[in-house]
């Protein structure tokens, strides 16, 4: 058993072995990941289709094992465009254009990547606080449900949605042609704008409720007349209506570009505190093999998706989390639809934690809060950079009351990027070259307007946690993790990039995991059946006749979702999605521990 008071480290996973086989677009995410938190791979990563064996061993530890698959064999969900279509993802990315899309990269697969690092770090932190080894299993179908939680909650609410579901959005285009994302999170902003760029006034007001709830429901179908003011303007009267107003436009970035500023920097930033030894607490009740986290304690001040959801998950894994949350309690509480009278979104992030309202404003709330700080495990939050510090509550401050404190900071840039626009997700993925890579080639990028950096930058948050967890088991410090949307959407783009980087088109080919149309939906083909399932005319043909025509000729094939509710019944995952206390669903937890 490892032993902090022994144990000399620098990384969490210093000292430790890594074996890792399995489906390429997950072993080798989680081979690069483990080797930056220091796991030493003797042998390069083994990539085949069998569900894949991740094993961590020496350093002190029993023998630490994940599995990671697509799915139970038996659901049909062999790789990433089948668990696109089957989980809801084709249809939340597809809003905006109408119709289901398959995301070109590979999201599912970096998902289930992160959250098998989670995983390992979390069952080794167990072992650490005196518990048992384990195994870790976790699944793409598993990670598609999560980053589809929020929009599968909304679609079983009690209530419809408060803007409607009809495609359009951003990205905006100028004059010359140019691409870019808008961003503010003021109506008095967002109208001083359209008035700069003399916009009918009743398409202004019109544009503001879509706009607004774009990130709830993944698609603006804005007035024409908005995208018609921006096409009739310079770039350069653009940005001086966004400067004038208040708010912000970033043009797209290509993958290349991206690909020519590459710091090389890691995902997340872990850096130790001080020479002390961190005090224990004692008294509290030792992990389980499914609860490895249980008996800390995780304070949250985190604000919409990727700070609650980094908190979600350290809940989900056994921890107590308490949200910070202001005079009168999270506003978004209140965001329709609900289910039992809490929004069914704020549910999917925040179900299951404690919480505390605190007046930051206040001297003595902040004194206040210190105080609990004193007696946490972690502090995370994502306020806006300078705020912590503002407020005498930035790690320095936290660390002289309690040096055992894992503080960590979801942010959006990390600071990483001169000059960057708001960290929201739809600017970093604009900033970033995600619009391209989403998208194959021979479409306009846009940025997918499903939340998928602020998902991953969650999935970020916690795995970051999690290694500050583990290295402060290992040395005896705490320590300052920080992780961010810049970090996820490189992690996201990374073959991307690699192939930009050689010269080669970044781009997937055109028509890339386009989902095929039957006589009453749609299916989607596996990626390397694509090609041949081109061939055949399935139009005329039900969904079920379609797939059984594709089956007999040996291609993969599966149905597309595409109304989120259905997935209660969907007996490919079936008993998996549940109901929580207040009628919301909720999908099941993405390991499994034994």
């Amino acid at each position: 058993m490892a032993s902090p008071a022994t144990t000399r480290t620098v990384r969490p996973l210093d000292a430790l072995h890594l074996d890792t086989s399995g489906p390429p677009q997950i072993a080798s995410v989680v081979a690069d990941r483990l080797r930056l938190l220091g796991a030493r791979a003797d042998h390069p990563a083994r990539g085949n289709t069998a569900p894949g064996g991740i094993t961590l061993t020496g350093g002190g530890f029993a023998p630490t094992r994940a599995i990671a698959t697509w799915a139970d064999r038996a659901s049909g969900l062999v790789d990433e465009a089948t668990v696109q279509a089957a989980t809801g993802i084709m249809a939340v990315h597809g809003r905006r254009d109408g119709s289901p899309r398959g995301l070109a990269a590979d999201y599912t697969a970096t998902a289930t990547a992160v959250l098998t690092v989670q995983g390992l770090l979390a069952a080794l932190i167990g072992q650490a606080r005196g518990g048992a080894a384990s195994t870790v299993a976790t699944s793409a179908d598993r990670a598609g449900l999560l980053a589809v939680s929020q929009y599968l909650a909304a679609a079983g609410a009690d209530e419809g949605e408060a803007a409607d579901l009809a495609c359009g959005g951003p990205p905006f285009s100028s004059a010359e042609g140019m691409l870019f994302e808008l961003e503010t999170l003021d109506p008095d902003v967002w109208a001083a704008f359209w008035r700069a760029l003399e916009t009918p006034a009743d398409a202004m007001r019109a544009g503001w409720r879509p706009f607004q709830f774009r990130y709830a429901t993944a698609c603006a179908p804005f007035p024409q007349a908005l995208h018609a003011v921006t096409r009739a303007n310079p770039m350069e009267r653009i940005s001086w209506a966004a400067a004038f107003a208040g708010a912000q436009v970033c043009p797209l970035r290509t993958l290349a570009e991206r690909a020519a500023e590459d710091d090389d920097a890691a995902p997340w930033s872990l850096q130790p505190l001080g020479t002390d030894a961190a005090p224990r607490h004692p008294g509290h009740p030792g992990p389980s093999s499914s609860r490895p986290l249980a008996g800390l304690t995780v304070l949250e001040a985190g604000r919409r998706i990727q700070a609650p959801l980094a908190a979600h998950l350290l809940g989900l894994l056994g921890a107590e989390v308490i949200r910070i949350e202001p005079p009168g309690g999270d506003p978004l509480r209140g965001m329709p639809p609900a289910c039992s009278g809490t929004s069914a979104r704020w549910l999917a992030l925040n179900r299951g934690k404690g919480a505390v309202q605190v007046d930051i404003k206040r001297a003595a709330d902040r004194r206040a809060l210190r105080d609990m700080a004193a007696q946490a495990d972690v502090f995370l939050h994502n306020w806006a950079p300078g705020k912590a510090a503002e407020l005498g509550l930035d790690c320095d401050d936290l660390a002289r009351v309690n040096p055992a404190l894992v503080y960590a900071y979801t942010s959006g840039w990390a600071d990483r990027i001169r000059n960057a626009p708001m960290g929201t997700d739809f600017m970093v993925q604009a900033r970033t070259g995600v619009g391209e890579a989403v998208r194959p080639d021979g479409e306009p990028p846009a940025p997918s307007l499903m939340t998928l950096l602020d998902v991953l930058g969650g999935l970020h948050g916690a795995e970051a946690v999690l290694a500050g967890l583990l290295l402060r088991e290992r040395t005896g410090h705490g320590v300052r993790v920080e992780s961010s949307l810049l970090g996820a959407a490189d992690t996201l783009t990374a073959p991307a990039r690699q192939r930009a980087a050689r010269g080669e088109n970044p781009r997937r080919p055109a028509g890339f995991r386009y989902p095929r149309p039957t006589a009453d939906g749609w299916i989607a083909p596996g990626d390397e059946s694509a090609a041949e399932a081109a061939a055949h005319d399935l139009g005329g043909l039900s969904t079920a006749e379609a797939l059984a025509r594709l089956r007999d000729r040996g291609l993969t094939a599966t149905g597309v979702t595409t109304d989120l509710s259905d997935l209660h019944h969907d007996p490919r995952f079936a008993g998996s999605i549940s109901r929580d206390t207040h009628g919301a669903p909720a999908v099941p937890d993405p390991w499994s521990f034994t």
